[in-house]
Formats: C-alpha cells, structure tokens, sequence
C-alpha cells in the first residue's frame, strides 16, 4: 500500500528542532538553505524568516491541506522560496501553478525553482486576470495567495471562484502596509476577513509576528465552488 508522506518535518541541527522538507530534487538549493541528511533522506530547512507558511507553521498553523498529490494554484511566488518548499511536499504526483506577474522576479524564479522542479507550472501573467492563464486543467486543491496590492484579497477571491474546488482552502496572507499605511492593521485584517465571509469560513488568522510585522496568514475553507 502507499503511504503518503508527511508534508513537513522537525529535524535536529545543533541541539535544536528546525522546520523541514524532504528535498525533492537531492542537491539542490534554492536559497542557500541548509541540506541535512538523515537515514539517507535529504532535508532542507525551511527557514520561517523567509517564506510567510514556514512562519505560519511556527505561530501554530492548525491545518495543512497542502499533502502528497496535492493540486495548489500559488499568487506571487516571487523568487521562489516558499513554492519550492510547497514542491517538495505534493511531490511528483502533485502540481502547482505559480503566478508571477514581475518579468524580472519570473526570471530568477524560472532559473532557480522551475527549471529544476517538474511539479511547477510557471505562470507569467497579472493575477488580476485569472482567466488569463491558459496552463491550468480542472480544479485545485489550495490557493495560496502572496501578493502586495490594494486590492489582494479581491483578487484572491477572483481566482478562487475560477480555480478553487468547494470545501478546498484559500491561505491569503494580509500584508496590512500594502492595502492602507495609515490605518490601524488590526482593522484592515478585520475588514478583510469581512470581505472573505460571504465565500469561505474562516479557519485560523495567524499573527506572523516576530518573522513578519503588519502581517496575517488567514486560512479559510472555501465554500462556494461550482
């Protein structure tokens, strides 16, 4: 029978416990992170400085729907940092469509993750125009969605109502700077969750806080698909 693997690990360096994933592709890093090898299987940590789940995780992430086989539609990859974690956990059986719109961001993307990582279809386009993006088949499992604009979670909600299978998960991260720089961000993640009800119910909302200030991850089950 086959067992799926876990989608994340605790591994001992130096006498302390630190996020990791199985290194889908052995050798290769992509943002210098440490490889550790343990009963020959290759880890790279997962450093939560640098990747907004990896954080999540550490401040008491409750559910983690991204599994072994899983299908993720990514909003914002930027260098790739956190989708090549996300690769090495759905394996080569799962896939994600990461959406990059900076051409220049893409490239180091492509160079660094994409071009090493079968599982990742890159996608090189505005996320604002969801039905622009010819790569995708059928629905996905999650959406992820990492992107600095005004209008993030609209645009969130947008990709979810073409992508997002009923009762999958939208894991939106509220960067409260980027939609008001005046306003009190406990109130801009307040109003933005408000806008999330009408479609999803509200899992967790996470505090990213020390690894990201002005920051939240909200999890939410989705509950309006076709």
């Amino acid at each position: 029978m086959d067992v799926d693997k876990k989608n994340f690990y605790w591994i001992k360096v130096d006498g302390e416990e630190k996020l990791a994933t199985e290194n889908l592709v052995i050798g290769n890093q992509v943002y210098k992170e440490k490889l550790v090898k343990k009963k020959d299987v290759e880890y790279r940590l997962w450093d939560p400085f640098r990747s907004k789940l990896a954080a999540s995780i550490m401040n008491g992430l409750k559910t983690f729907p991204i599994t072994d086989k899983s299908n993720v539609l990514y909003l914002g990859v930027s260098t790739g940092t956190t989708i090549s974690h996300i690769s090495d956990i759905v394996g080569p059986r799962g896939i994600i469509f990461g959406v990059e719109h900076s051409s220049r961001v893409a490239r180091d993307f492509l160079d660094r993750v994409a071009s090493h990582r079968p599982n990742i279809v890159p996608i090189i386009q505005d996320a604002r125009q969801p039905k622009q993006y010819f790569s995708i088949y059928g629905k996905v499992d999650v959406v992820y969605v990492d992107i600095a604009q005004p209008d993030q979670t609209e645009i969130a909600i947008a990709n979810c109502k073409l992508y997002l299978k009923t009762s999958g998960y939208l894991f939106l991260v509220i960067k409260t700077r980027s939609i008001d720089v005046t306003k009190n961000p406990k109130k801009i993640i307040e109003e933005e969750i408000k806008k999330l009800e009408q479609y999803f119910e509200i899992n967790q909302v996470i505090d990213l806080y020390p690894y990201d200030k002005d920051h939240a991850m909200v999890v939410a089950k989705y509950l309006k698909g076709d």
